[in-house]
């Protein structure tokens, strides 16, 4: 068995940036340090990563839009703006239609009189607070439901509420000005539990259609979903559709050369075995690099885009979040973004065939006899 990291890969400083316990307490990464990944630039102005941040040098106007939704959430980033500079942060916006009035616009221009830095523009004036020029600000933003709380370097200045949107894209404001943005993460808030850590309860087994020699064995193990052999599924009772699910899973190997294979289903149609869309776990990649996957490596949309990172290892618990609208999936291992698509496929019930919009179960695969897997910390928040 390949060495664990303990939760993060420490081989690679990128890896590296999102500490093991905000991994573990939900935390991910909305931008990795080094790439566009994950996000859309909207409108003719140009971003390019730069000394670790996306940069936005001054020109034609636009904004960089992230791919996923979310909606209730602790929002984390690091600014710099030049002195005067005019921009701002998105949140809760469409992706189609002007992001400040589709969601709303926190401010970070300082000079404007009557929305200044902190507000949320055309909606509640914040406490007036200077940014420092040239200086790196932190910014956190938490909303929840309909309240909306904004602190500047470690100051609270806006608690407000306003009810215009439920959900929607995160975005970097383009607007003539260079602006920095860096240190970008976000931890999703009201999730519930689909697993009380005792019992099954919420869950049912089904069996496949023809019955293996070992089926699985289901049970909890010290607060863990625990299976062995297989295959299999344990399916929520519940239904959902648009929705971030987050859960830590630890793959338990048999020996060194050993790597179990599993996956998270959703979507799937109800008491039907291994169906609807599955993101991948297989902890393997070749020649010793974490960017060949082995049959798509886990973090990956099984049989439709592989992980561009194996991060996770076998033996050890990892953090993973999945978010899921629409047609757009996103994964998250231990923090850090892997995987990003759009089903570019019709519409239809079966998401092995088709673009499955429609609610479905969530199941946890028990693949073969060999299967030997723990799941933990399973909690689900609906996007509205």
């Amino acid at each position: 068995m390949r060495l664990a990291c303990l939760a993060l890969v420490v081989c690679s400083p990128l890896l590296a940036q999102l500490p093991p316990k905000e991994a573990a307490d939900g935390w991910i990464q909305l931008f990795d340090g080094e790439s566009l990944f994950g996000w859309s630039q909207e409108g003719a102005g140009q971003w390019k990563v730069e000394g670790g941040a996306l940069t936005f040098d001054a020109g034609q106007v636009g904004w960089l839009r992230s791919n996923s939704v979310f909606a209730d959430y602790v929002l984390k980033l690091d600014f710099r703006a030049r002195k005067g500079g005019n921009s701002g942060l998105f949140v809760r916006s469409a992706k189609t239609g002007l992001p400040h009035e589709t969601g709303y616009e926190v401010q970070i221009w300082d000079d404007n009189p009557k929305f200044p830095t902190g507000s949320l523009v055309n909606h509640v004036r914040a406490k007036k607070a200077k940014i420092k020029a040239d200086q790196w600000n932190a910014y956190e933003i938490r909303i929840e439901g309909d309240r909306f709380q904004v602190t500047l370097n470690g100051k609270k200045i806006l608690d407000a509420r306003d009810a215009k949107s439920k959900a929607g894209h995160i975005g970097l404001q383009a607007n003539k000005d260079r602006i920095e943005f860096r240190n970008i993460k976000l931890k999703p808030l009201g999730m519930k539990a689909l697993f009380d850590g005792k019992t099954l309860a919420g869950w049912k087994v089904i069996q496949p259609p023809k019955p293996p020699k070992e089926p699985a064995e289901w049970s909890v193990k010290d607060g863990a979903i625990h299976v062995v052999k297989g295959g299999g599924q344990l399916e929520t009772e519940a239904t959902y559709a648009n929705f971030v699910l987050q859960l830590d899973v630890r793959t338990n190997p048999r020996d060194a050369n050993h790597h179990p294979n599993s996956g998270v289903f959703l979507r799937g149609e109800p008491n039907t075995y291994w169906n609807g869309y599955e993101v991948q776990i297989r902890n393997e990649y070749k020649d010793g690099d974490r960017t060949k996957p082995v049959d798509w490596g886990t973090g990956a949309m099984y049989n439709r885009v592989a992980t561009r990172k194996v991060v996770s290892d076998d033996g050890v618990f990892y953090a993973k979040t999945i978010a899921a609208n629409g047609k757009h999936f996103a994964v998250w291992l231990n923090g850090y973004p892997v995987t990003d698509w759009d089903d570019p496929r019709p519409e239809g019930n079966n998401a092995r065939q088709n673009a499955r919009l429609g609610a479905g179960a969530i199941s946890l695969q028990a693949h073969d006899p060999t299967t030997n897997l723990d799941f933990r910390n399973v909690r689900l928040g609906v996007l509205p």
